[in-house]
């Protein structure tokens, strides 16, 4: 088991892919020559050739258009998308058409393709380059949608998605592509629509996915020395399919839930959670499901303003509190 960058378990895992399948394929804007906006694809022109790493004009809607074409004439293309606020250029190709083709052909053809692309904030490229506009797709029935937090995640989602029969969007965070971890070896594919338990804990359970999963783990760990609260923490990794049963057995478990998102409040991926925990855990909610989320206005450009919006550790440990005290469970070994 090695320990290596979430951007490089990408990396290896695209080449390795590649290597085992002569269809699959790489489309995008400056992955060739460039190597990539993050040099995800370093090195694949070079070993693979243009006829598999191809570089693309900068026109989304096209060539994903192109990728789903392939994908329906049996090939395995996998797009990058330079970052998730350009993919709103291709939405009518991966909501309307990606998304549809198997279900309006009556399950004769299939879209066995992958769209990667990088999201979030933090890293000052202002309102129109941090997004996480990951709920327009995970609101789309045909696509599947996941949002890894480790490079071991990150390995095993992209394998599953690269050889799944339909669409995967697969969303990677700006903020995690440094972060190192352990990365099973061999050629192991995850499960999407899989949940995991990162963290297991008896008071309450913190729901998250990608950047703030390792914000949720932090806390956890921070709330445990500090406080002895036993936080449990879910990892989401996959937004559609959504893992409820994972979540709600969590709840059942501890009775106290807050749920984390890097995007806005309203109508958010953390309101489809919250309603989940409504419907499959009421009876065992001692308060009601709190909800973490960035303020609600365009990601300013000014650091100190930017760092402001987004939400933080803190504001994670304050729902906590707010939650227990609630209920009176704020306390050494409470429950």
């Amino acid at each position: 088991m090695a320990v290596m960058s979430y951007r490089q378990a990408l990396h290896d895992t695209l080449r390795a892919e590649m290597l085992r399948d002569p269809d699959v394929f790489l489309m995008g804007e400056e992955i060739g020559r460039f190597e990539g906006s993050y040099k995800i694809t370093a090195g694949l022109l070079d070993e693979f050739g243009p006829k598999r790493v191809r570089d693309t004009p900068i026109a989304e809607e096209g060539f994903t258009g192109a990728a789903v074409g392939a994908a329906m004439l049996g090939l395995r293309p996998v797009v990058e998308i330079m970052t998730i606020n350009f993919s709103l250029l291709a939405l009518d190709q991966i909501v309307n058409h990606a998304a549809k083709i198997y279900g309006m052909f009556g399950g004769q053809k299939s879209v066995p393709m992958v769209i990667r692309t990088p999201g979030g904030g933090g890293q000052q490229l202002a309102a129109t380059h941090s997004q996480n506009v990951e709920l327009f797709y995970a609101f789309t029935p045909g696509l599947k949608v996941v949002a890894p937090s480790s490079p071991a995640d990150a390995k095993a989602l992209l394998l599953a998605s690269i050889r799944d029969n339909d669409p995967v969007l697969f969303l990677e965070n700006l903020a995690l592509y440094n972060t190192k971890g352990e990365v099973p070896d061999g050629d192991v594919a995850g499960e999407i629509g899989r949940a995991a338990v990162t963290r297991e804990g008896t008071d309450i359970t913190l729901v998250a996915y990608s950047r703030m999963a390792h914000v949720a783990l932090q806390v956890a760990e921070k709330l445990a020395a500090d406080e002895g609260i036993s936080a449990e923490v879910v990892d989401l990794r996959s937004l559609r399919p959504l893992d409820r049963p994972t979540i709600i057995e969590s709840v059942k478990k501890t009775s106290c839930a807050v749920v984390l998102e890097d995007d806005w409040l309203t109508y958010g991926i953390g309101a489809e959670v919250a309603a989940s925990i409504s419907d499959g855990a009421f009876d065992y909610l001692d308060a009601p499901v709190r909800r973490v989320a960035m303020a609600e206005v365009p990601l300013p450009y000014a650091k100190s303003l930017e760092l402001a919006a987004l939400p933080s550790a803190n504001d994670v440990v304050t729902a906590v509190h707010q939650t227990l005290d609630a209920v009176g469970r704020r306390s050494v070994g409470a429950h």
